[in-house]
């Protein structure tokens, strides 16, 4: 049901004061931990960045194994949001995972030992895998990413015993001419328009939710965005553009379509409907109802009848003002005109992270409010007047059809602090049946961590700034926090050993927020890989601290001149900064450019266009740079390095 509930009680309000680390483990890469382990049997298996598996002792935390899948470290460019991964499926004896290099793979549980493996995708597009399998009736269900990179959505199912592909889903449809795949694609392209969509992918990529209910038979997808993002670049003459942005229900048995709700018709900005679904059976009016819920990017909390797909209620959570309302007759959001940046720059709440993304929330039955990871962030969407549409190729930004010369931050002191202090995360309790806030608690960043609830009345999740919090459900009062030296981002589990309760979090932090927001992390210090924790009663062990920060080092000196440098930054936003940050500010994840030494410095045309460091993620950019542009990119670098240099010392000087 993706509830996150967890039925013990044996930490609670009353004994959480006693709560410390139990056991802990450190994985092999400071990039985004993102999974939600999984315990069997007394065997906890767990994914790290790169799709690594750790198989580990869940009361001792003894390693027992581990599996590295060998994904190509160039494979990093192709995924739009870090090398993470949510996670693996367990059934029969075998762990299931998914690798960003689009393989689905089959381990032996006792050993880690492959059993198959199969690609899932045309890895001569820009696929990607992030998110866990599920298994359903013997049946292994894998989506996939990469609509920033202009491919076609879909889900697939494998047999879990053979790897042999079962039944394929699509998502948005092809080219008229050459038929469709289902009646479900005959109905899809009547709501798209132009002559090429296809020819840019479409999206709409089931890159992380799902869920199955197994009474009514029925799995639910979550889908993504459209590519390009640009609704008029993507379909120009309009359209709803299904099944974009959308919750779709399918038999298991064969994929077959059954019915669908799209959250945002005609997607502009970026607002998937993969985000968590949660099916509960609650009372509404009276009457027990078989509900999905969801809080997608969009802004609006939706409570949809699961058995039918029709919409009984929604209500914004966060602040929107792309739409007024949605109409409960229609079941369509109703536009208010800031959102259409075709002939004007506009300021949109929520930006492209939406209200929510990825990290779950969770449903406690006993309180009946649902615990949103909430965002409180804007974005400038522009049209990108030069745009073209076309496939994109290595080096070139994502395929958005916007302007993103506008996500440079402001430069002078102020205006920075001013816009550090508008963009913020809060847990919100919500209350599904009145849509409405019940309590909130604000965070300094707005990228925190997935949500656990428990019988104990209490509700966990980590923060950008490294603190596993506990929460009374009810209220939302701070009970309990731990400092666990690095940003947490993944959502806590709870299990139960020899009657003993614990609590489990992977600590990492990573994704799309560190890599691109041009926002330093919260928590000093240098680098750490990530760590798997666990928690007890009565448990009391240390984490090592952080290393120091790395001094800066002195900027080297550059002849160029403003012209130069302000095309660099042009240049550095149009093709860098999903990576590295956007006014080259690093969020602690990739290496932050300003400070580059000397050795660095030294070889940039040969990392930049010769490709020196592929084997780091860092590919190429030769078919995207020339020479100059590489020359003016790296000025601007070392313009931003002086300006963060002086700074720097004029802090250090007053202090």
């Amino acid at each position: 049901d993706e509830q996150r509930f967890s039925p013990l009680d044996q930490i609670n309000t009353e004994t959480i004061k006693d709560l410390g680390i139990a056991w802990f483990i450190e994985t092999s890469s400071n990039r985004g931990h993102e999974a939600s382990p999984i315990v069997i049997d007394g065997v906890m298996f767990a994914t790290a960045a790169w799709g690594v598996v750790y198989a580990t002792n869940a009361k001792s935390g003894e390693l027992l194994w581990t599996y590295d899948p060998q994904v190509p470290r160039e494979q990093a460019f192709f995924a739009c949001c870090d090398v993470v991964n949510r996670g693996v499926a367990v059934w029969q004896g075998k762990v299931f995972l998914g690798t960003l290099d689009g393989r689905l793979i089959a381990l032996d549980a006792n050993t880690g030992e492959l059993i198959w493996e199969t690609m899932t995708v045309d890895n001569s597009k820009a696929y990607s895998i992030t998110g866990a399998p599920r298994v359903i009736k013997g049946k292994v269900l894998i989506g996939n990413g990469g609509a920033e990179y202009g491919v076609r959505g879909y889900v697939s199912a494998y047999d879990s015993a053979t790897g042999a592909l079962m039944w394929r889903f699509y998502t948005v449809p092809d080219n008229p001419e050459n038929g469709f795949e289902s009646e479900a694609m005959r109905l899809a392209a009547s709501t798209w328009s132009g002559n090429n969509w296809w020819t840019l992918g479409g999206g709409g990529t089931v890159w992380d939710s799902m869920a199955y209910d197994p009474e009514l038979d029925l799995v639910y997808i979550g889908t993504g965005n459209g590519s390009p993002w640009n609704h008029e670049a993507r379909s120009p003459g309009g359209g709803d553009n299904l099944f974009l942005s959308s919750i779709v229900a399918l038999k298991p048995d064969n994929g077959e379509y059954v019915w669908h709700y799209q959250t945002t018709p005609g997607d502009n900005w970026d607002y998937t409907a993969t985000q968590h679904m949660i099916l509960a059976d609650i009372e509404i009016a009276g009457k027990i109802r078989k509900v999905i819920m969801q809080a997608p990017k969009n802004g609006f909390f939706y409570v949809i009848d699961r058995t039918n797909g029709k919409l009984i209620s929604a209500e914004n959570y966060v602040k929107v003002n792309w739409a007024s309302h949605v109409d409960l007759e229609s079941g369509k959001p109703v536009p208010t005109g800031i959102g259409n940046y075709e002939n004007q720059d506009q300021l949109v709440f929520p930006g492209p992270l939406g209200g929510h993304n990825w990290q779950p929330m969770s449903y406690n039955p006993n309180t009946g409010l649902v615990y949103i990871p909430a965002i409180e962030m804007y974005f400038p969407f522009s049209k990108d007047k030069a745009y073209s549409p076309k496939q994109p190729k290595i080096g070139e930004l994502w395929n958005t059809a916007i302007n993103t010369a506008v996500i440079a931050p402001p430069k002078g002191l102020l205006e920075m602090a001013t816009l550090i202090k508008s963009v913020r995360g809060r847990l919100s309790a919500w209350d599904p049946v009145q849509q409405k806030e019940v309590w909130s608690n604000f965070h300094t960043l707005p990228w925190n961590g997935g949500t656990l609830t428990t019988a104990g009345n209490l509700v966990f999740q980590g923060t950008s700034d490294g603190e596993l919090i506990a929460f009374q459900a009810e209220t939302g009062k701070k009970l309990w926090s731990k400092d666990l030296k690095t940003g947490i981002i993944a959502p806590p589990i709870s299990y139960a050993i020899d009657g003993k309760q614990y609590i489990t979090v992977l600590a990492g932090y990573g994704g799309v927020f560190a890599l691109e927001a041009g926002l330093p992390p919260k928590y000093s210090g240098g680098p750490i890989n990530g760590r798997i924790i666990t928690f007890s009663l009565d448990a009391d062990l240390s984490l090592p601290n952080r290393p120091p920060n790395k001094k800066m080092p002195y900027p080297p000196e550059s002849d160029a001149d403003q012209i130069t440098i302000a095309n660099g930054e042009v240049k550095y936003h149009a093709h860098c900064f999903i990576c590295h940050g956007a006014g080259a500010i690093g969020g602690g994840v990739i290496s932050d450019l300003r400070y580059m030494n000397e050795d660095t410095h030294s070889k940039f045309n040969a990392i930049v266009l010769g490709g020196l460091y592929t084997d780091k993620g860092m590919v190429s950019f030769a078919e995207s740079f020339t020479q100059e542009e590489a020359e003016a990119v790296h000025a601007y670098l070392i313009q931003r390095a002086k300006e963060t240099y002086y700074l720097e010392t004029l802090n250090s000087f007053l202090k």
